[in-house]
């Protein structure tokens, strides 16, 4: 009977040493799951705030002139909009090939004076890409400091979450690893340089 406790004991002493060497190794994993908006931290930067001021220097001329062109756009839509309606309005809300020509006319007005204004826009809209570039460039590293900061392990997109607790967001430590990795980029592109191009 001693015997067989003895051979008992012998037998499981390895699985006992194997649970004891796996205790330390679960112990050592955190799980940390954390939130982050990307967009957010970006935007909340340093070195965007900084750029989009200097861009309001850099390019005045172009949004004084964009502001301008889009108030007199928008002044005469509306203008040839009150045209319309009293049109409308003075054949009984009845169609006609008229009004439909007319409707069709003010259509493409404001599809022209979209257009018009986003090629106005485009210099702007290529240096705020540029900065935009620049900084998710570094992105990534901000994220994997803030994580080691934080001790997260996995990190969900705000986006895809339906709900969590404040404190599990991580967006200011990304914001400040990104300070730290980018305190200010330029906003000039390379010449002929187009968004989706490397820098």
């Amino acid at each position: 009977m001693k015997t067989i406790f003895k051979t008992l004991a012998l037998a499981s002493a390895p699985l006992a040493i194997a649970a004891v060497s796996i205790a330390p190794a679960q112990a050592q994993s955190r799980l940390g799951v954390a939130v982050v908006s990307m967009d957010r931290a970006a935007l909340e930067g340093t070195a965007y705030k900084t750029a989009v001021e200097q861009m309001k220097v850099t390019y005045k001329s172009t949004i004084d002139s964009l502001n301008t062109r889009q108030a007199a756009l928008d002044a005469e839509l509306k203008q040839k909009g009150a045209t319309f309606q009293a049109a409308v309005k003075a054949a009984g809300g009845k169609s006609t090939p008229a009004l439909q020509a007319q409707y069709e006319a003010l259509q493409k007005r404001a599809q022209e004076a979209q257009a018009e204004l986003q090629r106005l826009n485009q210099p702007i809209a290529i240096a705020d890409s540029y900065v935009k570039a620049q900084i998710a460039a570094k992105m990534d590293a901000a994220l994997k400091t803030a994580m080691t900061q934080m001790k997260v392990d996995l990190v969900i997109k705000e986006e895809a979450t339906e709900g969590y607790q404040p404190g599990v967001d991580i967006t200011s430590a990304v914001t400040a690893a990104l300070n730290a990795a980018v305190p200010s980029v330029g906003i000039v592109p390379p010449a002929g340089w187009q968004p989706g191009q490397p820098l």
